[in-house]
Formats: structure tokens, sequence, C-alpha cells
């Protein structure tokens, strides 16, 4: 049932049952460009609390690129106990190749990436091909440009497809944020690959192992003491539901648009019902904004109580 949300004014509400933090940082933090109003001040209240907080995300690239970008746009990376990417998971399993999806991958790799950034393969001996027929598997991990359809990639799936390659996808995310906007992510460019046949290995949310990761990384922390903050129901909050975490959904990012047509609280709660059955998962909390406190009433009441 969907009432069994609990909707939540801040942070603060839910501070006292978990000790271990898992936070998306895309729609929840930030938008890619800044962090949204809230969120520095409820990091440094959930660490003043001695909360141990894991930044989970699903970015192509690497662990410290993440926290450069991070600190960059605002942030104060030491709130964080650890920050793990898929970007960084797929580095060291590529940079090994000896067990698991990674294990006889080739020195050839066709690679999509955001702003054709090559980090991902820094010292692991791999070149990078520009054709589909020199490679010896096909990694994806960004989309290039914002403007790219799904249609400028179905050539190259449909040669990796015709020559038996194996597909890396380095971070699932159905739809990429960046400000306002969202646009064509990686996962649907994956997703397209096995569609037309071809053998896809997903390194990110929701997927289990990421999730096992984070876990075994906190300190004395029980799973029943963790909980996933995300905003992305098929990503986020499904990945927390397969091992068993609470989570809670976010009202910025990748589901904005539905939130912001609530005339009511109950209007709210039908359009978190509605999602909840689109995706199959429901979360433990719902808040509308990663803040700690009460949200400041909206700028057009907050005119009319000041005029």
């Amino acid at each position: 049932m969907v009432s069994d949300i609990r909707i939540c004014e801040g942070l603060s509400d839910l501070s006292d049952s978990y000790m271990g933090w898992i936070l998306d940082q895309w729609g929840v933090l930030h938008d890619g460009n800044k962090p949204y109003d809230g969120v520095i001040e409820a990091l440094q209240e959930l660490k003043k609390r001695k909360k141990q907080i894991i930044l989970l995300s699903n970015s192509g690239k690497r662990a410290k690129t993440n926290a450069d970008r991070l600190e960059k746009i605002g942030f104060d990376v030491s709130l964080f106990t650890d920050i793990i990417t898929s970007g960084e998971m797929t580095w060291q399993g590529l940079k090994n190749r000896d067990e698991g999806i990674f294990k006889g991958l080739g020195d050839q790799c066709l690679l999509f990436s955001r702003q054709n950034d090559t980090a991902i393969l820094d010292g692991c001996g791999i070149s990078v091909v520009d054709t589909v027929e020199k490679a010896d598997f096909i990694l994806m991990s960004g989309i290039d440009r914002v403007d790219k359809q799904l249609s400028d990639y179905e050539p190259y799936l449909r040669e990796g497809v015709r020559k038996g390659l194996k597909m890396i996808c380095a971070n699932p995310d159905m739809r990429a944020l960046m400000g306002a906007q969202t646009y064509l992510g990686p996962g649907q460019v994956a997703k397209k690959y096995a569609d037309f046949g071809g053998v896809v290995h997903y390194i990110g949310k929701p997927h289990a192992p990421i999730y096992r990761t984070v876990m075994a990384r906190f300190t004395d922390v029980l799973p029943s003491q963790m909980v996933m903050v995300g905003d992305s129901l098929g990503h986020d909050i499904l990945g927390a539901a397969q091992v068993g975490l609470d989570a809670c959904l976010v009202g910025t990012g990748v589901h904005a648009a539905a939130y912001k047509q609530a005339q009511s609280m109950d209007h709210l709660i039908k359009i978190l019902s509605t999602l909840a059955v689109n995706y199959g998962v429901r979360p433990n909390f719902f808040v509308s904004n990663f803040i700690w406190g009460k949200a400041l009433p909206d700028r057009k009441n907050r005119r009319k109580k000041t005029s």
C-alpha cells in the first residue's frame, strides 16, 4: 500500500533510525551544476550526529573524478565516509580482467563516454578503437553529447551484435540529469543492445553487487540501520529493495515533473501510488527535498506573506 509511505518534512524525521546513509548524487544532492538548497546543511547535520555517509553513484567516471567535481561545485567531500561509483568498480574489473564478467574481454575497446573521457581505462592496458570491427568489446560509460539520440548509436549496436561483442555498461541510468533537464542515459543504449540480441553486463544500480559493496564499507552498522536516499525508483529504490534496505525517495531529480503536478497531499499520494505501480517498488519514506527540517514555503507564498 502506498499509504504505508511516510511523508517526511525533512531528514530529521528519520535521522534517529539510521546510522548508515547511502546517498545518490545527481538529482538528490545536486543538479550537475550546483547543490540543491539546504543539501549542504543537511549533510552537516548528519555528520554532526556521527552518521556514516557513503555516496553511491551510477557515474561512469572514477571515484576521484567525482570527488573533484563535487568539490568544484561546492561540496566538502570530508562529509562523506566513502564515494563509490559504477565507473570505479568497472575500472577495477578492467584493470585485472581475471574473473567474472571481465575475464577474457580482450585489449581493444570501443568506448562510449561523456565528452569522450578515457579515464575509466587508465592503467588497464586497454586501447580505445574507433570501429566495431577493431574492438574486442564495447564499454558504455556515458553519452558523449546531450543532443545524442538512441538512433545515433544503433548502427554501432547492430554491428556489435553481428560480431558477437560483449558490452559492459558502467552507468545503467536510463535518463541523465543536467540542470533541470533530463536526456538520454547510457542504460537506454545498453538496453537497445540487449534488445538487438547483444550480451550486456551492467555495473551499478539497481544491481545487487554494487549495493553489497557499499554495505560492506560501513563500520559496525547493521543492514537494518542503513537507508538508501535516491530520486530514481527504477534504480535507487529498486536496488535497495532487492538487498533488503529501507529507502527514502526524494522529490527532486528524475521524477520531479510528476510531483510538481500535486495540488494537495492526497494528490501527491495518488502520484506516488501510480509511480509505485509503474516501477513495481515503493519507498519507505518520501521527502520533497534533501533538507534537514521543514521545507520553506514556495516563493509565491513567501511574497504574499511579506507584502
